[in-house]
């Protein structure tokens, strides 16, 4: 089983991201927000890696940059009806802490913004999740340091993601380019700016 990848950044997919181990290429499962914040190719990554077999399949690695992303992702694929593509969909629209902090306070419409989880799907995930440590630190704390009307609060990329589906965008297609846009301007950029070079993204 493999746990961990340190290598350099091959390729970039839409849905996997080649890793380059001593010239060995491992072909590595990924959600969009994860491979927009991969290094530049040619760049040195390490990937914490979930290893599934499957019948069909065979062996699939599937990668996150942290701890937490991987262990989310496998708490995420014992609930029922929740397999590997949508435990990375849950994760792209929602960090470890984001999903605690959603669960925690039964936010089931913030769960089901994942592509492919219905609100049912989103309702089985708040429970089962609920008390339930999904990133380092215990959950309870998480819960309490954070003000209900704040976690509530949209986040930038979230308004920028809305702003963009307004103008026809499928979501998955305004994540992956707000995600870009995030990383190249900081997470300190203004809504505006945001959106604006989301738009940009969206024309390269």
């Amino acid at each position: 089983m493999i746990g961990r990848l340190r290598g350099v950044v091959a390729e970039v997919g839409e849905e996997d991201a080649l890793i380059d181990v001593v010239g060995v290429g491992y072909v590595v499962r990924c959600g969009s927000r994860t491979l927009t914040r991969l290094p530049e190719i040619g760049s040195e990554a390490l990937l914490h890696v979930e290893t599934i077999w499957g019948e069909q399949t065979g062996m699939t690695l599937y990668g996150f940059l942290s701890r937490d992303e991987r262990r989310a992702f496998v708490i995420l694929k014992t609930i029922q009806g929740v397999g590997p593509k949508a435990a990375l969909a849950v994760l792209d629209v929602l960090s470890p802490p984001e999903l605690a902090a959603a669960c925690a306070r039964d936010d089931k419409a913030a769960i089901a913004r994942a592509q492919g989880v219905g609100p049912k799907l989103a309702a089985r995930i708040a429970i089962e999740l609920k008390d339930k440590p999904i990133h380092d630190g215990p959950v309870q704390a998480f819960h309490a340091s954070i003000p209900a009307a704040e976690a509530a609060k949209p986040s930038l990329a979230g308004e920028a993601v809305a702003a963009l589906m307004g103008l026809g965008v499928a979501e998955p297609h305004a994540r992956r380019v707000v995600e870009a846009a995030a990383v190249r301007l900081g997470e300190d950029a203004a809504p505006a700016a945001l959106i604006k070079a989301a738009l940009q993204e969206l024309g390269r």
